[in-house]
């Protein structure tokens, strides 16, 4: 249960991982801010905060510190696509973080490898509640909206027939993994891992530091190796945006009424 105030930020690193949410957006306001896009309103009866992160560990801190600061939010989503880091989690899988990790944090020998300097973490867990509701929007959208939203042919094309939803340890690093051998790396370093991306990590330091609840959802795009496809964009716009979209309108109308 949420009880008010409740603001929530919605963040993504691309424009068309939020595709149609802004335009769906009651009451809508756009604030310029460091060279990004703020877009307050309401979505499905819940006030929300929309905003483009851009790609990176330090673009995604500047956001959320701005989402806090400036526009005052209590709980932050991030939303996007990951690359898999276990062969359990196939293209179309949905991966909710338990916890994060940078994997390219290493300032060894003065901390232990990944341990954020001065915090005595390296693995920042995601709030609980949150990543709760959101595993179950994620488990709802995929017995039950997948095939409304996503375009049968598109279901073909990338092998959509029974995603799953997993949940566990997402790593970010300012580095494209497309290599299996760098993937095989961090598996071994991080036995848990289920999925590498470039963002989430650094949402969830800032958050820590700053007590706010967060939760992060990825959607699989590819395997994290030489095999990475090369439609990449039109997986985002034909597949990630729209459960994206399926998951935040479900856990919004659940919030609104809880």
């Amino acid at each position: 249960m949420i009880s008010p105030p409740f603001r929530l930020g919605v963040i993504s690193a691309l424009q068309h991982e939020q595709h149609g949410l802004i335009d769906l957006m009651q009451d809508r306001r756009s604030v310029t801010r460091a060279m990004r896009e703020y877009v307050t309103g309401s979505l499905w009866g819940m006030d929300c905060v929309c905003v483009l992160s851009r790609v990176g560990k330090v673009a995604a801190a500047a956001t959320v510190a701005t989402l806090i600061e400036r526009f005052g939010v209590t709980h932050i989503v991030f939303t996007g696509v990951a690359g898999s880091a276990d062969r359990a989690v196939r293209v179309g899988d949905i991966v909710v973080a338990d916890a994060l990790v940078q994997h390219d944090m290493d300032t060894t020998p003065l901390f232990p490898r990944f341990e954020v300097p001065l915090t005595g973490q390296s693995h920042f867990a995601s709030d609980l509640g949150l990543t709760n509701r959101l595993a179950k929007a994620a488990q709802d959208f995929v017995g039950m909206d997948l095939r409304a939203l996503v375009a049968a042919q598109d279901i073909d094309a990338f092998r959509l027939h029974q995603p799953r939803v997993h949940r566990g340890l997402i790593a970010s690093g300012d580095e494209f993994i497309d290599s299996r051998s760098k993937l095989a790396e961090l598996k071994q370093a991080l036995p848990p891992l289920l999925a590498v991306e470039m963002e989430g990590a650094a949402v969830a330091q800032v958050c820590f530091e700053f007590g706010v609840p967060f939760a992060v959802i990825r959607t699989v795009s590819d395997a994290a190796n030489e095999d990475a496809p090369v439609d990449f964009m039109q997986f985002i716009e034909r597949v990630a945006a729209r459960y994206a979209f399926g998951i935040v309108k479900r856990l919004c109308a659940e919030g609104a009424t809880a």
